[in-house]
């Protein structure tokens, strides 16, 4: 079973509680089947309460974390002029380092480029508040992107670095839908029409992202996966998938487990419970073909033609 999560906060656990990044607390293990492989996007998540100062701080320290354990565990960091297929093609385990909230920029845009140069290759613009790109989700009366927000976009896209919409308001998902001119992804988002939470994605917002070829993570958070969280399970991923299958997702649907930062389901305890999940897909009749482009293949083919868009 190979599988390339979008989104995970394991390294922020791992650099704020100075954790091992395989230590046994974390819900992110090294757990492969023999042959297959695991790309994982390890996010830098900067909380809304820290100053852009504090944020470029910890940048810095997740960066050198991740170098590091990626070094202790022979996990393979994919750099910013490496091939991510042909990385994921050629090692048991690669990882990739992501932002969770610009903050992280501290208001510099020539951050933007140094970050690049340091492999991160998604960046996503808010947390749940407002910061110097934009508001988040939890901002009513957004107001949307700002200026210094549009040039982040701009220079994101010119540098090789993909933006996230996930956590982003309504007002800001359509300002980047109006001014992004390559794809943009929501790494780790579910359906608004599944449950009815301002973290998820709209229809309407889920088709833009499909026809601008992008992808969309599934997240395992209960709160995003059932309106009675309390009892939501690994079923209700079944809900959410086929809404977007049902909307032309096909080559759009991936995995953004939110794992290490987020209040799973009782039925889903980490890693372990990829496997089960993936026979679940089978036993609802899920052709196994579709099961492997929602694991892993979607992703692929977005990053591939990202590289290529680029390169041509």
């Amino acid at each position: 079973m190979n599988l390339f999560d979008l989104h995970c906060d394991t390294l922020y656990k791992s650099v704020t509680q100075n954790l091992p990044l395989d230590d046994k607390s974390m819900q992110v293990s090294r757990i492969t089947d023999k042959g297959s492989k695991r790309l994982q996007c390890y996010a830098i998540w900067i909380p809304d309460d820290y100053t852009p100062e504090k944020a470029e701080e910890i940048f810095y320290s997740a960066y050198k974390k991740l170098s590091d354990e990626c070094k202790r565990l022979n996990i393979k960091l994919i750099g910013q002029n490496e091939r991510i297929s042909k990385c994921f093609k050629n090692n048991k385990y690669s990882a990739l380092f992501t932002i969770e909230n610009s903050t992280a920029l501290n208001g510099k845009i020539e951050n933007v480029k140094k970050f690049a140069r340091l492999g991160v290759k998604i960046i996503t613009l808010t947390w749940n508040a407002s910061n110097a790109v934009g508001d988040g989700a939890d901002v009513t009366n957004s107001q949307g992107i700002t200026d210094f927000g549009k040039s982040v976009v701009q220079e994101m896209e010119h540098n090789g670095i993909v933006v996230d919409v996930s956590h982003a308001s309504d007002k800001l998902f359509f300002d980047v839908a109006e001014i992004a001119t390559q794809p943009f992804i929501a790494t780790h988002s579910n359906s608004r029409s599944v449950t009815n939470h301002r973290r998820n994605l709209t229809n309407e917002q889920f088709k833009i992202i499909k026809e601008r070829n992008g992808i969309v993570g599934i997240n395992f958070h209960r709160d995003f996966l059932s309106d009675n969280p309390d009892s939501a399970s690994k079923y209700d991923l079944l809900k959410h998938i086929d809404k977007f299958l049902s909307l032309g997702g096909e080559n759009t649907v991936c995995i953004g487990t939110d794992f290490d930062g987020c209040n799973l389901p009782d039925d889903i305890t980490g890693s372990e419970s990829l496997a089960e999940i993936y026979e679940m897909l089978l036993k609802h009749n899920y052709k196994e073909c579709i099961i492997r482009k929602i694991f892993y293949e979607n992703a692929l083919n977005f990053f591939e033609n990202f590289d290529n868009s680029r390169i041509m």
